[in-house]
């Protein structure tokens, strides 16, 4: 029998953005006393649920709530309505490296984004080297990362990351870290999670790779889930609908 890991009950989440562009805009309607935000709804009573060891694609045009489903999964917000349930450890590779100190060596911030992410100082000695051995960053693990190129810095965030040991695993558009032999291993890290029996939730534009590595795939549009099911049927609706 299936057991579902995450939940989402009739969940609704919502934004207030400002409605003026320019400053020049928003001081006299400030000053009259009009309503300077206007409200964005991201996500419209979402319910579905994600079993133990599935691999879910979600796909989507740009704002129609995937990344808010990860960042509800997350923790990092909350719904204001509905229930979010999730049901394991969480590794979101989503905003990589969002804990970094610039000034810090590659060293240093690979001890303060693991504590971060929730590992201990004695998991992080003991991972330290594969950490590093992953990123393949030996030669500047001791220089500060402001010095590192974009794609040095995501490597060592995305390093970092997967030794977590997670039971529930976020990807967020983060395949394209460094070169392409580098993708490579980033992608073969996901299968060997995959085979593991870690949940996978991805999330990605490149709908040849959802195909191929999902089991499940979920289709949002204006902030509803519209469509689920076999990997190959909801792309090809997707790019149906978009072509």
């Amino acid at each position: 029998m299936s057991t579902p890991i995450i939940t989402f009950d009739h969940v609704t989440k919502q934004f207030s953005l400002l409605s003026h562009k320019t400053f020049k805009e928003f001081l006299p309607a400030l000053i009259k006393g009009e309503d300077t935000t206007k409200d964005f709804i991201a996500l419209d009573d979402l319910s579905f649920t994600i079993n133990k060891g599935e691999s879910v694609g979600i796909i989507g045009p740009n704002g129609s709530g995937k990344s808010t489903i990860l960042k509800l999964i997350a923790g990092v917000m909350s719904p204001n309505t509905g229930k979010v349930i999730v049901k394991g450890k969480v590794s979101p590779l989503i905003e990589l490296g969002a804990g970094f100190h610039f000034e810090l060596s590659g060293r240093e911030n690979i001890y303060l984004n693991g504590a971060i992410l929730g590992l201990s100082k004695k998991q992080i000695n003991e991972n330290f080297k594969s950490i590093v051995d992953f990123s393949e960053l030996w030669e500047y693990i001791d220089q500060p990362v402001k010095h590192y190129s974009s794609g040095m810095y995501m490597r060592l965030a995305f390093s970092i990351a997967i030794h977590v040991n997670p039971e529930i695993l976020l990807v967020d558009e983060i395949l394209a870290v460094g070169d392409p032999k580098f993708q490579k291993k980033c992608f073969q890290k996901m299968l060997d999670f995959q085979k593991s029996g870690v949940t996978i939730i991805y999330v990605s534009h490149d709908l040849k790779s959802v195909e191929n590595f999902c089991s499940k795939v979920f289709y949002l549009q204006k902030s509803k889930l519209v469509s689920s099911g076999n990997p190959k049927t909801i792309c090809q609706k997707y790019l149906s609908n978009i072509s």
